[in-house]
């Protein structure tokens, strides 16, 4: 009986824990609509002094803790949407959309999740205590630390933790990335690039919210909405100083113009295109001008081909995964720029293009590639595929 006593008493416990957490909700009571209303208030004039540039009335928002980060960044708009507020006594917790965009790069904002504590102050005011990413959102640059800003004539380079004349040695990288891209692809894209540069690679994993591990070794990344329209945001190519630091100088003028190459070719980049094609073709036209030969440009790959292992396949997707795997993550790269080096080769440039476009056109993978084989190399797949393999014996035995 007592043990039958007990169970009840811990049934009774459990049901009133549900019933308070119905009632209450997870960390405090749901806000009433005039806090909600008083906390929106609150958010615009916060973004009002961010884009007016004065201090003063950011303060009286709240702490300090991002307006000198950001104050050098060139936004055109700035903007919070609150979306979620918890109230517990005096405090509070705000989930809010940010909206912005940056001045002469975005043609539509760029939206992030956003989480504000709050407090009120003695004369009872909503006040920002602190501001950071949501659950589940990646950092932004200012996050990280006070922002630096070096324009290039094609460019916008932001970093945290790096000097000015680093900033300007990407500037100039990038202003001679975009008209190399914009000869071999044409110039039907914006010809403008935002380039990020974090402290750290860690930095650079929190830009993308992913682990370090993932990037380690990758010298940028070239963020973005596969098949974009042209109302999308900018691109952002995100740079990891410690793998791109140890490059020469063509291999940072290639890293930088193969992220360029990402960013006009977006639009036309979709679920259809392999990353085979997508990866080769930024290589190939990075490489232009470069003077690598083939055996230079693709070791692992020479490596192989010289131990009589020609690959059968052009590289799945799979293969482009960062698994920790470096060799067989090279062998994907240097396939696909191969494959893409053969295509201007013998088809020519123009040619290449086309059949770019033609792929990322088709409306699913499933067929994608055969037929932009069919329709603009008038070649099979069978057949492409051992041509592709006779180049690479051709070229780097």
């Amino acid at each position: 009986m007592a043990g039958r006593r007990r169970a009840s008493g811990t049934r009774v416990v459990i049901a009133l824990c549900l019933l308070l957490v119905s009632l209450v909700g997870c960390g405090g009571r749901p806000a009433t609509d005039s806090a909600k209303a008083e906390v929106q208030g609150l958010l615009d004039r916060r973004a009002a002094a961010i884009l007016d540039h004065d201090e003063t009335a950011y303060l009286r928002t709240g702490a300090r803790d991002r307006y000198g980060n950001l104050r050098a960044v060139p936004f055109a708009a700035w903007s919070y949407r609150l979306t979620g507020l918890r109230r517990t006594g005096d405090t509070a917790l705000a989930e809010a959309e940010l909206r912005y965009r940056v001045q002469g790069y975005d043609r539509a904002p760029v939206r992030v999740g956003r989480t504000l504590s709050l407090s009120l102050d003695v004369e009872g005011r909503w006040y920002v205590d602190a501001e950071r990413p949501a659950k589940g959102s990646a950092a932004q640059l200012w996050d990280q630390g006070e922002v630096s800003v070096v324009r290039g004539g094609d460019s916008l380079v932001l970093g945290v933790g790096q000097s000015g004349a680093a900033l300007r040695s990407y500037a100039e990288l990038a202003d001679r990335a975009v008209p190399a891209v914009s000869q071999a692809w044409g110039t039907r894209w914006p010809r403008r690039v935002v380039v990020l540069v974090p402290r750290s690679l860690d930095g650079m994993a929190g830009l993308l919210g992913a682990p370090a591990s993932s990037y380690r070794g990758i010298a940028a990344v070239t963020t973005g909405e596969t098949g974009a329209p042209a109302s999308a945001p900018a691109d952002r190519i995100i740079v990891n100083p410690d793998a791109y630091g140890v490059l020469g100088g063509t291999g940072r003028q290639v890293v930088l113009t193969h992220e360029t190459t990402h960013v006009a070719t977006r639009a036309h980049t979709t679920a259809a295109t392999p990353l085979w094609l997508s990866e080769g073709y930024a290589d190939w036209i990075g490489y232009l001008g470069s003077g690598r030969s083939p055996s230079q440009a693709a070791p692992e790959l020479y490596r192989a081909v010289a131990e009589g292992r020609v690959p059968e396949e052009l590289p799945a997707d799979a293969d482009f995964g960062f698994s920790g795997d470096g060799g067989r993550l090279a062998r994907a790269y240097e396939s696909g720029w191969m494959a893409c080096r053969m295509i201007a080769d013998r088809w020519g440039e123009v040619r290449l293009a086309e059949f770019y476009r033609a792929v990322g056109a088709h409306e699913g993978r499933a067929g994608a590639v055969e037929g932009a084989l069919k329709d603009v190399l008038g070649t099979s797949l069978e057949d492409f595929r051992a041509q592709w393999r006779d180049y690479l014996r051709a070229q780097l035995s």
